[in-house]
């Protein structure tokens, strides 16, 4: 029987920017964009943006458009939403585990079509419990496809509208969350070779998550890799995430900025080891 992975995606009217000949992109109704091939229905990767909530990445589909390797608001986590960035402890506020209205406000979206790629940012107010603006997040995303595989880049700024404590806490930030199944095999392995939970907590430049998804019989693969080595989050149902405060608590003036550099590396079949290894050397020269 062939398997079939039906995702629904809401999209406007189509507002096209002109790309090359494997692939287009469409502006989504309620924010963000859809990037889509000829001959499938699904997008390969959408960026939702919407106004009152916390922007996120899902679908994502395998680079052969064989399965979906993002998953929604599943049973065990409601809250982890595909491909997603949320901090905890940020004078008190929960940007992780919240990511309605009461959190969140859209600021601005843009996207280009070019030569090195497909271009959006997203701009948002992380609000106090007051509902005024305490931080600015800026993600900056290039999405590069390949054919076989994807390079997916997120430069993630905050800039401090308050004076900013961000406490100690196991995880927050980038978060990964596949369709996590109990699948035999399902591996997060990191650059020092740990696997699962003796990835957990352990400071690494790169995480590999790979497991069958729906649609497949071979592992799909979702690499993340962080500009700097780092601690991780690696849970229970392989949610996996750089985790800056997991090392102690951090401070913003009012005014400061902080930038964070991560990189995807979306594939198919075999464990690529040395090819991440060679990505996470171009990604930490980036200046």
């Amino acid at each position: 029987m062939r398997a079939c992975v039906c995702v629904m995606v809401l999209l406007s009217l189509p507002i096209v920017v002109r790309a090359d000949a494997n692939v287009r992109v469409v502006e989504q109704k309620d924010g963000g964009i859809a990037i889509l091939r000829p001959g499938l229905d699904t997008p390969i990767f959408a960026f939702n943006a919407p106004a009152d909530g916390r922007p996120y990445v899902h679908p994502l589909l395998a680079p052969d458009g064989k399965g979906v390797l993002t998953e929604f608001s599943p049973s065990h986590h409601k809250h982890q939403t595909g491909i997603y960035v949320g901090f905890l402890k940020v004078n008190g506020r929960d940007y992780f585990h919240n990511r309605g209205s009461d959190y969140f406000r859209r600021v601005g979206f843009e996207h280009a079509m070019k030569s090195e790629g497909i271009f959006f940012t997203s701009r948002y107010e992380l609000l106090d419990k007051a509902k005024q603006p305490q931080l600015v997040e800026t993600q900056a995303w290039v999405f590069r496809d390949f054919t076989k595989s994807y390079s997916i880049d997120l430069t993630l700024t905050l800039k401090a509208n308050a004076d900013i404590t961000l406490d100690k806490h196991d995880y927050g930030g980038l978060f990964i969350r596949m369709p996590w199944k109990n699948q035999p095999g399902a591996k997060a392995i990191n650059s020092e070779g740990a696997v699962n939970g003796k990835a957990e907590g352990q400071k690494a430049r790169w995480v590999d998550l790979g497991m069958t998804v729906e649609g497949r019989t071979d592992d799909a693969h979702l690499a993340v890799l962080a500009q700097a080595p780092v601690l991780w989050r690696v849970d229970g149902q392989l949610g996996v995430g750089p985790a800056p405060s997991r090392a102690g608590a951090w401070k913003l003036g009012k005014g400061e900025s902080v930038t964070l550099r991560y990189r995807f590396l979306v594939y198919t079949g075999t464990f690529q080891p040395e090819r991440i290894e060679a990505e996470w050397k171009a990604l930490s020269t980036i200046k």
